[in-house]
């Protein structure tokens, strides 16, 4: 069967968010007097969710977890606070991202966001990038009970879309978007110029080295 709609992770896939997720960190990390961080290094933690960000950069260079405890409530209220101020600072969309999200939408298909980004930065970030209005569902890190790699955000968009799973295409840059795809039963691309690490990524049905090379695939599969 031919696909009719699609799901797109947001960080590393439709926008280059690290800068302005590392300026956030860093920024917590300074409120509680903390040295900062390469940007590399909080990229690495990117992918599992706000709290786990925060944690992470918190921990990173002590041997204690802040995890579950009142500083780690502190540090992200601290990381809310300034990623709420800075969402866009340097944030940009990928090349032809905008376009080919356009392109889709014109032609017809329904599209969807399914992040492990909580849904207070997810929504207004879409806005502020300007591409809020192309998807038909958005599902965020707190939308749901489970997230990804779990196959409920995945099996809820198809719901709502009404769509199988041979309709349906899930496009991410991280192992979680693999997985949840696979757990899912539906297709799944694979961007190479995202945040995730090719080498740790399972097989996926397509690998793309651009955003627009999501038509040339979709024309091939005619």
């Amino acid at each position: 069967m031919s696909i009719k709609a699609f799901a797109f992770d947001l960080d590393g896939t439709l926008a280059d968010s690290i800068p302005d997720l590392a300026h956030a960190a860093n920024a917590a990390r300074r409120d509680a007097g903390l040295a900062q961080l390469e940007e590399a290094l909080i990229e690495s933690y990117v992918g599992d969710g706000t709290e786990s960000l925060v944690a992470r950069a918190m921990a990173a260079d002590m041997a204690a977890s802040f995890t579950g405890t009142a500083a780690q409530t502190e540090a992200l209220a601290r990381f809310d606070q300034h990623y709420l101020e800075g969402l866009t600072l340097k944030t940009k969309l990928y090349p032809s991202v905008a376009n080919t999200l356009n392109e889709l939408h014109d032609c017809g298909y329904r599209l969807a966001i399914v992040t492990n980004k909580p849904e207070r930065f997810t929504l207004p970030l879409l806005k502020e990038l300007g591409i809020g209005n192309v998807f038909d569902v958005v599902v965020s890190g707190d939308s749901l009970a489970t997230r990804k790699p779990n196959a409920e955000p995945l099996q809820y968009v198809m719901e709502k879309l009404g769509v199988s799973a041979d309709e349906f295409l899930m496009v991410g840059d991280s192992k979680n978007d693999i997985l949840a795809a696979r757990a899912a039963g539906c297709k799944v691309a694979f961007v190479s110029y995202g945040y995730g690490a090719a080498e740790t990524i399972p097989e996926a049905d397509v690998t793309l080295a651009r955003f627009d090379e999501l038509m040339n695939w979709l024309e091939e599969q005619d």
